[in-house]
This record gives structure tokens, C-alpha cells and sequence, in this order.
């Protein structure tokens, strides 16, 4: 009798659980929805120089298996072509990349009018700020100064990263960063990486893109070939998970950097601005999407996860 009284009395709890479950399922359908996202897409030839001119009809969004609608695309040139490039240099590089500073200068002096420029160095895990944005690419050019090396201490680039896009004004310029550095974190000399993931986290929470360049760094601690790889390694992801493009020459700085810079600039010069809709829920989120296009020679390149806000 005692069992059976206890299967009874289970029953209705069992059903006051299911219909409690249903009641928070359907509370929390009720309040997902979609959102608009725009993220900055850059087009790459997959062969040769010619990029191919998309339309927004050539472009297509992929949660998992689910097809997003696509409701912009719009190419950021003329009018549309405000960009605002933080070129951030790593203090305790080797001296010797000053001698490839008339390369950035040169590139600096050709971008457009609409691009503002700043400049920066990396210490002590954040950013001496050596030139604020500025339209004046010539005093842009002027800021650079020779790095400090090893009398500036090693720390980790990764946490200069996110200070710099933590301070960065809001505007509605692209954000895009341009970074040099050896890519070892004296902090986190492991194969993982904290603050890689958090400035991975911050860049794509704001639409930043990281471009990177390889230079050595000073001091006896970074001629490890282990900690060269990890640093390349890591300059690599924080460029392919932001929409960014990493650039080495072997394990040294590059003879010179004009190949690089040219590489950039042309990325920057065919970039759209995606807007797409996203489902969306009660707690912003950072979801994985999938970018395809079947015109031919065109290859989508953009952040491994994009910020999803909440449904308001």
C-alpha cells in the first residue's frame, strides 16, 4: 500500500512539472525574435587581382542550417567610406623596425580623405596613445617614433587590444586596427590565451577588425622557437576570428612592409557593410554565421561570431 500511495501521489507532481515546463518554453519563444546585424564584409579574389563587384542579391547568411535575410549591402566607398584605423605598434619590437616606418607612412599618406588615423604603442598592457584620430595623414605619419624595445618590458599585446577598443568613441566610422607585434604574451606564454579570447570577444562585439604584421620582438626570452610559433599562432587567430588577415615573412620582420600594407589597403577598399537579420533572445549573444556566394573568384572574408543584441 505504501508504494502505491507514493505512484499516486507522483502523478500530479509529474504533470505540474510538465505543465511548468511548457509555461517557461512558451515564455521564452514568446520573447525571441530577430534583430537587424550589420557586420563589415570584405570581398577577396580567390585568384589573381580582379575582385569581383557583388550585389546584395549575390550574398547569402547561414545560421547552421537556416538561411538569415539579407537586407543590406553596401559598398563603403565614397560617401559610405568613413574608416577609422588605429595602427598600434608593439614598444618592445626590435629598434629595427623603424627602419620600415617611411613603408606606414607611405601607405598612410594614401589612404583617403575619409580615413582617420591614429596612432599608438603597446605598454604595460594598454596603449600610449601617440597621435589621436586625425584626417591629417602627414602628422599621422610624423607620431611614429623608434620603439623602446627591450627597455619597455614585455607584457601581453592581447590586453593592449582590448584597452585600445575599450576606449575607442563610438562613431559610425568602420573601426578596423592594424597591429605590430610579435604576438608573444609574456602573461600567457601557453597554447591558450585568456586575453587572446577576450579581445577576440571585444572586437566582435564592437565590429572591429584586427590586421596583424609580424615583426620581432627584443630580448633574449623571444628568440625561442616554440614562443614564435605561439605568437604567429596567436596574431593568426586574432586576425581570422575579427574579418581581419595576418602577414609574415618567416620569423623575422619583413625586409619590408609595402607588399603587406598594399594588402591591407586593397582589403580595405572593397568592404561592404551586411545587415542582415538575426534571431535573437532575452541575453545578447555571439553566434556563429556562414557567408557564401556562388559568383565566381569571390571569396566573403568576415568575424567568426557576430554580436547578436537582445529583442527589446
Amino acid at each position: 500500500m505504501k508504494s502505491r500511495h507514493t505512484a499516486l501521489t507522483t502523478i500530479p507532481v509529474l504533470l505540474i512539472g510538465l505543465i511548468l515546463a511548457e509555461s517557461s518554453w512558451s515564455a521564452e519563444q514568446s520573447a525571441t525574435g530577430t534583430v537587424p546585424v550589420s557586420i563589415v564584409v570584405s570581398v577577396k579574389a580567390r585568384h589573381g587581382d580582379d575582385v569581383p563587384v557583388l550585389h546584395r542579391e549575390d550574398v547569402r547568411v547561414f545560421e547552421g542550417r537556416n538561411r538569415l535575410q539579407v537586407t543590406e549591402w553596401i559598398p563603403l566607398q565614397e560617401d559610405q567610406s568613413s574608416l577609422e584605423l588605429f595602427v598600434i605598434i608593439d614598444d618592445a619590437s626590435n629598434t629595427n623596425l623603424a627602419s620600415q616606418f617611411e613603408d606606414i607612412r607611405r601607405f598612410m599618406s594614401a589612404q583617403p580623405p575619409t580615413t582617420a588615423i591614429a596612432v599608438g604603442y603597446m605598454q604595460n598592457g594598454g596603449v600610449r596613445i601617440v597621435q589621436n584620430f586625425t584626417k591629417d595623414h602627414s602628422e599621422a605619419g610624423k607620431a611614429l617614433r623608434i620603439p623602446f624595445g627591450s627597455a619597455a618590458g614585455r607584457s601581453s599585446p592581447y590586453l593592449s587590444i582590448t584597452d585600445a577598443i575599450e576606449h575607442w568613441p563610438e562613431s559610425p566610422a568602420r573601426h578596423a586596427i592594424l597591429l605590430i607585434s610579435d604576438g608573444i604574451d609574456a602573461f600567457q606564454p601557453g597554447t591558450t590565451n585568456s586575453y587572446l579570447d577576450q579581445a577576440v570577444s571585444q572586437a566582435q562585439r564592437t565590429g572591429t577588425q584586427v590586421s596583424t604584421i609580424y615583426a620581432s620582438g627584443s630580448g633574449h626570452s623571444v628568440r625561442s622557437f616554440w614562443r614564435i610559433n605561439q605568437g604567429q599562432s596567436n596574431l593568426s587567430q586574432l586576425a581570422g576570428e575579427t574579418g581581419g588577415e595576418a602577414h609574415f615573412q618567416g620569423f623575422e620582420t619583413p625586409i619590408a612592409l609595402t607588399p603587406f600594407l598594399d594588402q591591407f589597403a586593397d582589403r580595405l577598399n572593397h568592404q561592404y557593410r551586411l545587415t542582415f537579420l538575426a534571431s535573437a533572445g532575452k541575453k545578447p549573444t555571439r553566434q556563429h554565421v556562414r557567408l557564401e556566394t556562388e559568383v565566381p573568384n569571390a571569396e566573403l572574408v568576415a568575424a567568426d561570431k557576430v554580436y547578436v543584441p537582445l529583442v527589446k
